[in-house]
Order: C-alpha cells, then sequence, then structure tokens
C-alpha cells in the first residue's frame, strides 16, 4: 500500500515514515504544502496523512484539491489542534478520520488499514475473489483453500490488482504503486512483466485460474470477465 504522509515535525515524520515502512507499506514523506499539493496532482495514493498546520498553507486545502481531483485516497487528518471546529472543517471536505497529536503509531496503523479496508473492500478484513483468499494482516494467501508464498513484492501486486479489478493497469502505475515515485528514473518496466509471470505461476500451481489479462499497448487488467 502506497501512503503520502505530510508533516512539517521532521522527528515526527521520520518516526511514521519509518514505523511504516517497516509494516510494508510504501511510504513518501513532504514537508511543506507546495510539495504536498504537486504529490497529490501527480501520483495516486491509498491513503494520505495530513497534517493541517504547514508552513506554507493548510492541509485543509491539500483535502481540497484531491476532491477536486476526485481522488478515491483515503484521508487521515493529523494536528496538535484539538478544537471541534478543525476536526468538523477536515470531516466535511472529505477526510475520512481525524487523530490528535500525540497519538500512538499502532493506533494510526489501525485507522489506516481500516479506511483501506472499507474503501477497497466493503471493511472486510479479509478478502476473497473467487478461490483466492487474503489476509492483509498476515499477508498470507491462498488459493483454493492451499497457501502460497508471496514475496513482498508480489503480495502488493496482488492487492494492488485485486483492489482495482475490471480496471486496467498501465505499467507506469504499477511500478509507482510498488516503488514509489523513484520509479521515475527506471528505464524500463520489463521487471514488472517478471513479478506478473511469478504471481501467475503461483496461483495456477494451487489450480487457480489466470486472472491476469494482457492489454496490449496498455497494460494489464485483472478480471474475471470473460473478454
Amino acid at each position: 500500500m502506497k501512503i503520502l504522509l505530510i508533516e512539517d515535525e521532521k522527528e515526527l515524520s521520520r518516526s511514521i515514515t519509518e514505523y511504516l515502512q517497516a509494516g510494508n507499506y510504501i511510504c513518501e514523506p513532504v514537508f511543506t504544502y507546495e510539495a504536498a499539493v504537486e504529490k497529490v496532482n501527480l501520483y495516486d495514493y491509498d491513503c494520505v496523512i495530513v497534517d493541517i498546520n504547514l508552513p506554507d498553507g493548510t492541509g485543509l486545502d491539500v483535502i481540497r484539491s484531491l476532491k477536486k481531483n476526485k481522488s478515491e485516497t483515503g484521508i487521515i487528518v493529523i494536528s496538535a489542534r484539538n478544537s471541534l471546529d478543525d476536526k468538523i472543517s477536515g470531516l466535511e471536505i472529505g477526510a475520512d478520520d481525524y487523530l490528535t497529536k500525540p497519538f500512538h503509531l499502532p493506533e494510526l496503523n489501525a485507522r489506516i488499514k481500516s479506511i483501506i479496508r472499507r474503501r477497497n473492500f466493503g471493511g472486510t478484513n479479509d478478502i476473497q475473489f473467487n478461490e483466492i483468499s487474503i489476509k492483509p494482516d498476515s499477508m498470507e494467501v491462498f488459493v483454493n483453500d492451499q497457501p502460497i508464498v508471496l514475496t513482498k513484492k508480489e503480495f502488493a501486486l496482488l492487492i494492488y490488482f485485486v483492489s482495482n479489478r475490471d480496471r486496467v493497469l498501465t505499467k507506469e502505475s504499477i511500478a509507482e504503486h510498488l516503488w514509489g515515485d523513484e520509479m521515475d528514473m527506471a528505464d524500463s518496466f520489463d521487471f514488472i512483466y517478471t513479478h506478473i509471470k511469478n504471481l501467475r505461476k503461483k496461483i495456477i500451481e494451487r489450480n487457480g485460474e489466470d486472472y491476469v489479462r494482457t492489454v496490449y499497448g496498455m497494460g494489464y487488467k485483472f478480471t474475471d470477465k470473460q473478454q
């Protein structure tokens, strides 16, 4: 899962980033309103964590920018302010949740997971797609009730496919989701094919269906619908 952290307190930002990265999230930190708006206009995220107080603007305007772009990104507001007005303002313009500093990092993680489950998977803890069962919290995958062992990238790829089923995903969007905006420097996306091939093989080895369709000239689609 890909997270954008908008927080100008450098030490807090570092702590959150390290914690989330240790939990297998891709977490990209920014420290200013300008950098945050540039990010949300260029990239897609599963969740944005945004502080209200920024040195060159307000996090509320970042939320407005996301909503203007009709983004489906989950949004958590974090702020030292504990006023009811701030909380209501954030929620009214489209935030999903609100945390007041200081907070425990496991609580933030639980809020992120809850938002992603609610937005992508109808609020369920486990994900079921035909014969494929996914347990995101423990990173376990079963095909026809048989476990398969995936690498971190293969697991992230499967989650990305299932949460975007029936949609065409470009190689660029897949690479960005799995590696973050550092993939802007990549000369080729051939490595994506390797991850997809390995994921397909492991599912098929458990007598699962191959749901990955190549859309020539565009990318890939994960679907059980007949073409």
